[in-house]
C-alpha cells in the first residue's frame, strides 16, 4: 500500500504561495511560452511571403527555400508549444497534489470539532471537486497568460507593422467582446455557486441513502426518500445546465462580436492590395493573424468565466486549507509505565451551555479495569471524549506522568486508544479494517476478541470484505472487529465506549478476562450501560447528572441504591443476548 506524503507544510491562505513553490516549473513555462507565442505571428508572415513567391512565379529554388524555412519555423514553434504544455501540466499536477496534501494535513491537524458542522457529502464534494476545479482554473490562467496575453501582443505588434489604421479598425470590436464577458461574470459566478452547493447537497443525500438504505426499506420510507432524491437530482440538473449554458453558450457570441472587424479588412485591406501597398501575401497574412487574434480574444473572454469558477471553488476550500502542520513523529517523552490521574475534570460538548460532566476525580494504574456506567445522558460518553484529549476540557488529566494537554496529537495517539459506541468500519477486508494499512499478523488479536470462530466460518478469512459500514457482519461481529482495531496498536490507556452492546454476556466476560491477562501494562476504561463485567472491575465510576461516584462494584451494591437497583434489574432481565 502506497504511503501518503504527510511531509509537514506551512502555507499561507493565498494562491500566490502555490505559484511561488512551483517557480522553477513556471520559469520553464515562461521560456517555452515566450518562444512559442512570440513566434506564432512570424509563421503567418512567412506563410504570406511563401504565397507571394508562388504568386510571382519565382524560381523553384526560391519557393523551396521559403517553404523549407516556413516548415522549420513551424516545427520549432510546435516543439516549444508541446514543451510549454508539458510544463504547465507539470505545474498543475504539483499544485494539485500540494493543495490536496494541505487539505488533508489541515483536517488531521484540527480538533474534531472543526469538522462537526460539515456533512460528509459536503466534505467529499469539496475535497474531490473543488480542489480539481481550482487547480484547473490555475492551469488555464497560467496557460492563457501566454497563449492569450503574449500571443495577442505578438499578433497586435505584427498587425501594426503592416498598417496602423487597418489594425485599429479591425480590432475595435475585440474590447467590446471582452467587456460583455466581464459584465456577465457575476451572473456566471452566482450560477456556479448554486450548482456547486446543490452538488454538495446531492452528495450528502447519496451517502445518507446508501448508509441507511435498509432502515428506510424496513420503515417504509424508501419510496419517499427516493422521490426526494429524484427532486434533488432534477434541481441539480437544472442548476448545472444553467451554469454550463452561461459559461459555454456565450463563447460563439464573444467570437462573433470579435470577428466583426473582418469587414474592415475586406474593405480597407482590399483597397491597399488594389493600390499596390499590400501584396496578396500581406493581405493573407494580415487576415490570418486577425482571425487568430479575434479567436484568442474570445477565449480570453471565456477565461474570465473559468477564473470565476476557480474563484468560487477556492473560497469553498480556503477555510479548510489552514497553515497547520502535522505534528512531528518524534516522541518527546520517555515510555513511562501506564498511570492515569484525573482531578476535577469538567467537560462540555462544543456549543453546549452546560457541562456534561464536572468534578470527576479518580486514578488508575497499569493492569486496572475501570468500569463507567450510569443512566442515559448521565455523562459516561462525555468522560470518554474528555480522556482522549481530542476536545478541550478543564481540570487535570495526567497520563504516564505527563499532562494530557502537553502531548502532540501523534504522541497522544500512541498512548490513548479509543473505541466509540458507534465505530466506523471501512468497506474493505477484515484485515484492512483492523490494520488500517499496516502490516502484521492479526490472528492473536482476533482470538483475544473471540472472533476466531467467526473467522473460521468465513471462506475468505481475514480477506473477507465486509461491505460499507460492515453491513455483511452482524452487530456483534462489527463491534469485535472495531475492538480488535483499537487494541492492536500500542497504547497505555484504552477507552471502550459500549463495545459489547451487541455481544452476549458470556462472550463479554471472556473477552474482558482475556484482555486483562494479555495487557497487564494497559489501563482499560470500560464505558457501558450493561454491568455484566463490572464484578471484574477494580473500580467503578457511577454517573448521575454529570457527577461521578467513584467506588468499587461491591461497595456500590451496598451503599448506592440506584446502582443496586440497576444491577438487580439486569440480573433478573439478563440484559444482552444480542447474538
Amino acid at each position: 500500500m502506497k504511503a501518503l506524503d504527510l511531509t509537514p507544510v506551512r502555507e499561507p491562505q493565498k494562491i500566490s504561495s502555490y505559484l511561488k513553490r512551483e517557480w522553477k516549473t513556471l520559469l520553464l513555462v515562461t521560456l517555452t511560452g515566450l518562444a512559442f507565442d512570440g513566434s506564432m505571428s512570424y509563421a503567418a508572415v512567412l506563410q504570406g511571403r511563401l504565397i507571394d513567391a508562388v504568386a510571382s512565379k519565382a524560381a523553384l529554388a526560391v519557393v523551396g527555400q521559403k517553404a523549407l524555412t516556413f516548415l522549420l519555423v513551424v516545427a520549432v514553434i510546435q516543439t516549444c508549444r508541446a514543451l510549454k504544455r508539458y510544463f504547465v501540466r507539470l505545474f498543475a499536477n504539483g499544485t494539485g497534489a500540494r493543495m490536496r496534501r494541505m487539505l488533508y494535513n489541515s483536517v488531521f491537524s484540527q480538533d474534531v470539532t472543526a469538522l462537526s458542522g460539515a456533512s460528509a457529502g459536503e466534505l467529499m464534494n469539496r475535497a474531490v471537486g473543488d480542489v480539481d476545479i481550482c487547480v484547473e482554473g490555475m492551469r488555464k490562467v497560467t496557460t492563457e497568460i501566454f497563449d492569450t496575453g503574449v500571443l495577442m501582443a505578438s499578433y497586435l505588434i505584427t498587425m501594426f507593422s503592416y498598417d496602423v489604421k487597418t489594425t485599429l479598425l479591425t480590432c475595435m470590436f475585440i474590447p467590446v467582446a471582452m467587456f460583455i464577458a466581464e459584465k456577465l461574470k457575476t451572473i456566471i459566478e452566482n450560477a456556479t455557486k448554486l450548482a456547486r452547493a446543490q452538488n454538495g447537497a446531492v452528495s450528502a443525500t447519496t451517502l445518507s441513502n446508501v448508509e441507511n438504505a435498509l432502515l428506510y426499506r424496513v420503515n417504509s420510507a424508501y419510496e419517499r426518500r427516493l422521490a426526494e432524491y429524484e427532486a434533488e437530482l432534477t434541481d441539480l440538473e437544472k442548476k448545472n445546465v444553467r451554469a454550463d449554458v452561461l459559461e459555454n453558450s456565450m463563447q460563439p457570441v464573444y467570437n462573433a462580436i470579435a470577428l466583426l472587424g473582418i469587414v474592415a479588412i475586406l474593405t480597407r485591406g482590399g483597397g491597399l492590395v488594389i493600390a499596390g501597398t499590400w501584396t496578396i501575401g500581406d493581405f493573407t497574412a494580415f487576415t490570418a493573424i486577425f482571425i487568430a487574434l479575434a479567436t484568442k480574444a474570445s477565449k480570453a473572454a471565456k477565461l474570465f468565466n473559468s477564473y470565476q469558477k476557480a474563484a468560487v471553488s477556492w473560497q469553498r476550500i480556503k477555510p479548510q486549507i489552514q497553515p497547520h502542520t502535522l505534528p512531528d513523529e518524534t516522541d518527546r517523552f520517555p515510555d513511562a509505565p501506564a498511570a492515569l490521574e484525573v482531578r476535577d475534570l469538567a467537560f462540555a460538548y462544543p456549543g453546549a451551555n452546560e457541562a456534561a460532566i464536572s468534578g470527576v476525580s479518580f486514578s488508575a494504574m497499569a493492569g486496572e479495569l475501570i468500569g463507567v456506567t450510569g443512566a442515559v445522558a448521565s455523562g459516561k460518553t462525555a468522560l470518554g471524549y474528555a480522556l482522549t484529549g481530542a476536545l478541550p476540557c478543564s481540570g487535570s488529566v495526567t497520563l504516564c506522568g505527563t499532562p494530557l494537554r502537553d502531548f502532540t496529537p501523534c504522541e497522544r495517539s500512541r498512548r490513548v486508544a479509543y473505541m466509540g459506541h458507534d465505530p466506523q468500519l471501512l468497506s474493505d477486508s477484515i484485515y484492512e479494517n483492523v490494520t488500517l494499512g499496516e502490516d502484521g499478523d492479526i490472528s492473536e488479536i482476533l482470538s483475544l476478541v473471540c472472533f476466531d470462530a467467526d473467522l473460521a466460518a468465513m471462506p475468505g478469512g481475514v480477506n473477507t470484505r465486509i461491505g460499507a459500514g460492515g453491513v455483511r457482519l452482524s452487530g456483534g461481529q462489527r463491534d469485535r472487529v472495531a475492538l480488535a482495531r483499537t487494541l492492536c496498536r500500542p497504547s497505555r490507556l484504552v477507552i471502550l465506549d459500549d463495545p459489547f452492546s451487541a455481544v452476549d454476556m458470556d462472550t463479554e466476560r471472556k473477552i474482558i478476562a482475556q484482555l486483562r491477562g494479555r495487557f497487564p501494562d494497559r489501563i482499560l476504561v470500560l464505558i457501558s450501560h450493561r454491568l455484566a463485567a463490572f464484578p471484574e472491575t477494580d473500580q467503578v465510576l457511577f454517573f448521575e447528572n454529570g457527577r461521578a461516584v467513584t467506588s468499587t462494584h461491591e461497595a456500590l451494591l451496598r451503599e448506592n441504591p440506584t446502582y443496586k437497583a440497576l444491577w438487580d434489574a439486569q440480573a433478573k432481565g439478563g440484559d444482552g443476548n444480542a447474538e
